[in-house]
C-alpha cells in the first residue's frame, strides 16, 4: 500500500510538472483595468481636494488616500504583447501560464515574467554576445547614461530565427581537417519547456549545433572515397561532404532536433554555408586534385591518340596509299603518339632523302 501511495503521489506531481505549457487566453482586459484605475485615481483626487458628503467625508478621504498610495500596484499587472511574442508567468515561484496572442492583458500584479535567455544574443555559435552586459555594468558604475543600452525584455520571440554557426575545424572520416559552417533556422515551439527545462535555451541550442556538426561531419569524407560507409548499412557508397550537401545538412538538422526537442525548440532547416579544407592542408589537397585532374586528362588524351593512330594505320592500309612493314609502322606510331600526346606543339621535320 505504501508503494501505491508513493506512485499515486508521484503521478500527481508529474501532472503538475512546470514544463507543461498552459496558454492564458482569457485575460485580455488590460484596457478595462487601465481605464478603471485612472478613473478611480481621478475620483480619489477629487475626494481629497473637495471632500465627501458630511458624515462619510473622513472615511472617503481615508479610502482615497489608501487608493492613491496603493492603486499603482494594478499597473504592474498590465502586459502588452505584439505579434509572435510570448510571456511565461510565475506567481510566487509557481508557473501559472503563458501569454501568447497579441493583445493588452491584465494579470496578477505580482506575476513575474521569466526568460533566462533574455540577455543572450546569439550572433555566432560558441560566441554568445554578452558585451551589452558589461557595457551596462560599466554604465551603472560610472553613472553615465546611454539611450542605446536598456534592460533586456523578458518576452520570448516566437519568430523564425537563424543561428549562423561559425566555421568549425572538424576531421572528416579520413582524418583530413575540414572547415565547415552551418546556418540553422529555428523557433521556440513550447515556451514552458524552453524556460524551465534548460538553464538557457539559446546557449543550449548553440552547443548542440556544434556537437551535431562534429558528429555528422566525421562520418563523411570531404570528397568521394573508396570503401567508406556513410549510411551505416555496412556497404561502401559515394557519399561525401562536397557532393552530398543536402543529405549532410538534413542529417545535421535531424541530429540537432533530437537533442533540443526536450527544450521546446523546433529546428526548421539547416544549410551548409561554408565548406573547405583547413588552411594547413588546403595547398596539398589542391595539388592532389590538380594531379588527379592531370592524370584523368592524360588518360583521355592517350585513349584518343591510340584510336587516332589505329584509324590512320587502317586508313593507309585499306586505301593502299603506302605499304608499311612492322618497323615503319612502329616508327609511325611512335611519331604520332609523340605529336598527339605532347603538351607542346610539334615541330615538323621534312625528310628530303630516304627513310634509311
Amino acid at each position: 500500500m505504501k508503494t501505491n501511495n508513493r506512485d499515486f503521489n508521484s503521478s500527481n506531481a508529474l501532472q503538475g510538472h512546470p514544463t507543461e505549457e498552459k496558454i492564458l487566453d482569457s485575460r485580455r482586459s488590460g484596457m478595462t483595468v487601465l481605464v478603471l484605475t485612472i478613473v478611480l485615481y481621478v475620483a480619489a483626487g477629487v475626494v481629497l481636494i473637495f471632500g465627501g458628503p458630511g458624515p462619510i467625508d473622513l472615511p472617503l478621504r481615508i479610502l482615497a488616500f489608501i487608493w492613491i498610495c496603493l492603486g499603482w500596484i494594478l499597473f504592474l499587472g498590465l502586459k502588452v504583447l505584439g505579434p509572435q511574442e510570448a510571456l511565461v508567468l510565475t506567481l510566487f515561484g509557481q508557473y501559472i501560464g503563458t501569454l501568447k496572442d497579441a493583445g493588452f492583458y491584465f494579470v496578477h500584479p505580482f506575476c513575474v515574467a521569466v526568460n533566462p535567455a533574455a540577455g543572450t544574443r546569439l550572433g555566432q555559435s560558441r560566441d554568445v554576445d554578452d558585451s551589452h552586459k558589461s557595457d551596462l555594468l560599466s554604465m551603472m558604475a560610472t553613472g553615465k547614461k546611454d539611450a542605446s543600452l536598456s534592460l533586456p525584455s523578458k518576452k520570448i520571440s516566437l519568430k523564425i530565427m537563424t543561428l549562423n554557426n561559425s566555421r568549425q575545424k572538424v576531421n572528416d572520416v579520413l582524418g583530413n581537417p575540414v572547415e565547415i559552417g552551418v546556418a540553422v533556422m529555428w523557433r521556440v515551439s513550447d515556451t514552458a519547456r524552453a524556460v524551465f527545462t534548460v538553464d538557457n535555451y539559446k546557449e543550449y541550442l548553440s552547443l548542440q549545433c556544434d556537437a551535431a556538426v562534429r558528429n555528422i561531419v566525421k562520418i563523411y569524407p570531404y570528397d568521394m572515397a573508396q570503401n567508406v560507409d556513410t549510411t551505416g548499412d555496412g556497404l561502401a557508397d559515394d557519399g561525401s561532404l562536397r557532393g552530398s550537401t543536402e543529405v549532410v545538412a538534413q542529417r545535421i538538422r535531424d541530429e540537432i532536433q533530437s537533442k533540443v526537442s526536450e527544450a521546446g525548440l523546433t529546428i526548421l532547416d539547416a544549410r551548409i554555408t561554408y565548406l573547405a579544407y583547413a588552411p594547413e592542408i588546403a595547398a596539398v589537397m589542391l595539388q592532389r586534385q590538380q594531379a588527379s585532374a592531370i592524370i584523368d586528362a592524360r588518360k583521355m588524351i592517350v585513349d584518343g591518340a591510340v584510336g587516332m593512330v589505329q584509324m590512320a594505320l587502317e586508313k593507309l592500309s585499306d586505301e593502299q596509299i603506302v605499304d608499311l612493314d612492322d618497323e615503319r609502322k612502329a616508327a609511325m606510331v611512335s611519331n604520332l603518339l609523340v605529336v598527339l600526346c605532347g603538351s607542346h606543339d610539334a615541330q615538323p621535320v621534312v625528310n628530303s632523302g630516304s627513310l634509311y
